[in-house]
């Protein structure tokens, strides 16, 4: 599903939000910023989602609110890797 839309809500100063954006570039993931900061047109679209808080992140409408890497890994179609404990 690496061909999907993927458009990624963010705000100014938000740590998580960072967290998303570098996570998909490493990933090699195609996706639109709409900061909502700088634009009050992106904050009302994600009113009418009913979310009220970023990162918001929609990979063909599918919601993935905060930063979640697994939930965007498996919606991307990106395999995911249990992480050992020792």
């Amino acid at each position: 599903m690496i061909d999907s839309k993927v458009v990624v809500y963010t705000s100014r100063d938000c740590v998580h939000c960072e967290s998303v954006i570098t996570k998909l570039s490493e990933w090699n993931i195609d996706f639109e910023e709409r900061n909502i900061s700088d634009n009050r047109e992106y904050f009302k679209e994600l009113q009418k989602q009913k979310v009220y808080g970023t990162p918001a992140t929609f990979v063909d409408g599918e919601k993935v609110l905060g930063f979640q890497e697994r939930k965007l890994k498996r919606i991307l179609g990106i395999p995911y890797e249990a992480k050992q404990f020792n």
